[in-house]
């Protein structure tokens, strides 16, 4: 939960919180063999760079329903932090006794848990907050609303009650006692008695930690996937965990299939067609059926990756991936106007063409090189950085460069030694005919 600061008017601060409160329940010449070279030297460079592009998943603590000074009828590991619960319902006055297992990770760090009310995310949490007492040096526990303006960071997070919820009780303890001092990995416990609203037992959990509280002011979070992504829908009655987005690591992993293998696999093989493949004479009109075949193929298939996309998004509303989302955004972009620019494509006669030409070609190109580069901002986010997928898809990736270098020092060659026959018969020094260069140009 991003936090940026408190101010208090005393800081005779008080160590068990005693609030009557209701429950807070819980992201494209012919002639003459040319060749346009710059940029498609370009393109080559941008995809040899690629390669040196070629970076942890969070571990849940084992719960435990026993403390030095109570115990509980149920408990469950949390998915990332490493934090627990553990809690105690009485159905027939609807109350909860809970206790929290978190750790520090600064010595001047803060750790919180909260209740959402509405929905699984981070704004709207009524939180509690534990750090060290700045003057003391003791443990405390504040409350705070964590209202929308939070994310904004412009001004300090006060501390104040939570008047919507019932919250009999709150305390909070390093787990070691009285002796136990507050370091890096300190496990900390937060104890809350709850009434709940009748009839509700499934609640929004929210926690995270800090690495600075300034003043009595907690800080912003850190921002890695693992720390996004501490939300939890608990039944406290039954024990079990709402699935309602359980169906997210399979949406995870098709939209990482089709993406990779639209926009890291046919968007770069339709450019190689195009580039290479138009000079075959043998090849007729073949080539430019081909390239666009396999362009539109990745365009359908990427959009739907693209959907996919963008309803994990909507699934995991605390999960927020800025530059992959951002140069998958570009990338849609650019191969729309690619797709919508075959309509728009002038005759070989009209003096326009030359400019859709260089269009044609830069956006391609930029397409095909921010589409590769966010496949493996994928592989980055879904955690697999250092996966047989990744090296996998590095290996396709090597062996279609590989192939675009032979290819392109084939087409200097023959590019070469037909400049030069063609200087010998202009100079007379060879007979025959000046002929076309055999290039067939779609029109």
């Amino acid at each position: 939960m991003p936090t940026k600061s408190l101010s208090l008017k005393s800081t005779q601060l008080i160590f068990q919180l005693h609030h009557p409160t209701p429950i807070f329940s819980s992201t494209i010449h012919n002639s003459q063999f040319t060749m346009p070279i710059p940029h498609h030297l370009i393109f080559l460079s941008l995809l040899l760079l690629l390669l040196s592009s070629c970076p942890e998943p969070a571990f849940s603590a084992h719960c435990t329903t026993t403390t030095s000074t109570k115990s509980f009828h149920k408990c469950t590991s949390l998915p990332t932090q490493q934090a627990s619960l553990a809690w105690t319902f009485h159905p027939r006055n609807a109350t909860l006794d809970l206790a929290f297992f978190g750790s520090f990770i600064s010595p001047s760090g803060w750790v919180g848990w909260g209740i959402n009310p509405t929905s699984a995310e981070m704004t709207g949490t009524r939180a509690l907050i534990a750090f060290p007492d700045p003057n003391s040096g003791q443990i405390v526990l504040l409350p705070f609303v964590l209202d929308p303006t939070v994310k904004l960071q412009k001004a300090p997070l006060l501390s104040q009650p939570i008047d919507d919820i019932h919250l009999l009780s709150s305390s909070a303890t390093l787990y070691g006692g009285k002796l136990a001092t507050v370091h890096n990995g300190a496990q900390l416990q937060i104890y809350v008695t709850l009434k709940l609203t009748p009839n509700k037992t499934r609640i929004h959990f929210v926690w995270n930690r800090g690495l600075y509280v300034q003043g009595y002011s907690p800080t912003i979070h850190p921002t890695t996937e693992n720390d996004l992504s501490s939300i939890a829908t608990i039944d406290v009655l039954s024990g079990s965990a709402a699935s309602q987005h359980g169906n997210i690591g399979t949406l995870k992993t098709a939209h990482g299939i089709i993406n990779a293998i639209a926009w890291g696999i046919l968007l770069p093989g339709g450019a190689v067609i195009a580039r290479y493949l138009r000079h075959v004479q043998a090849l007729g009109p073949s080539w430019f059926y081909a390239h666009a075949g396999i362009q539109l193929s990745a365009f359908f298939l990427g959009t739907v990756g693209f959907g996919i996309g963008i309803r994990l998004g909507e699934l995991s509303p605390g999960v927020v991936y800025g530059l992959h989302r951002k140069l998958g955004f570009t990338a849609f972009c650019l191969a729309a106007l690619q797709t919508l620019a075959l309509l728009f494509r002038p005759r070989t006669t009209n003096k326009f063409r030359k400019y859709w030409k260089s269009y044609h070609h830069f956006v391609g190109y930029a397409c095909v090189v921010i589409g590769v580069v966010n496949v493996f901002q994928g592989f980055e986010a879904m955690g697999l950085g250092r996966s047989y997928e990744k090296l996998s898809y590095c290996l396709c990736l090597s062996t279609l460069i590989g192939a675009c270098i032979a290819l392109e020092v084939n087409s200097w060659v023959i590019f070469c030694r037909k400049s030069k026959e063609d200087k010998m018969r202009r100079e007379g020094l060879i007979g025959g005919s000046e002929k076309e260069s055999g290039t067939y140009r779609l029109n």
